[in-house]
């Protein structure tokens, strides 16, 4: 059986290491929790600690929840994560216009840098399905 690999756990236990800031929740998929570790530095560090061991699960749901393609999840929020505020993702996933907003307004004023925090995973699903049937 062909295995979904959408997302890595070694990404994953990278963005763990900011995870104070949920970039690791963020990019599984968990975009609630995502933005409880932000405001909360990661539970005061006890949810990030835990997390540390549940990161092979999240990997796995993942996996299970989004749709491989030619757009690399695992780029896209390493992008958003350390160049978001320039639009460098957005760019990556062929949103040029949006790409160049995002770099001449600070990721729109950091408010669309949330945003795409919150929804990346489904818009590169949405750019892969796009790609696949096209």
């Amino acid at each position: 059986m062909h295995r979904n690999d959408t997302h890595r756990k070694s990404i994953g236990y990278i963005l763990w290491i900011f995870g104070f800031i949920g970039a690791h929740r963020f990019y599984y998929g968990k975009p609630l929790s995502g933005t409880l570790y932000f405001f909360t530095l990661g539970l005061l560090g006890i949810g990030w600690i835990v997390d540390f061991f549940l990161i092979p699960s999240m990997d796995e749901q993942a996996d299970c929840r989004y749709v491989a393609g030619n757009i690399d999840f695992s780029l896209g929020f390493i992008f958003l994560t350390f160049l978001g505020l320039f639009g460098v993702h957005r760019m990556y996933m062929g949103k040029w216009i949006s790409g160049l907003l995002y770099l001449f307004t600070g990721g729109v004023f950091g408010i669309g840098v949330l945003y795409d925090f919150w929804t990346l995973n489904d818009q590169i699903s949405m750019e892969n399905r796009k790609i696949a049937f096209a």
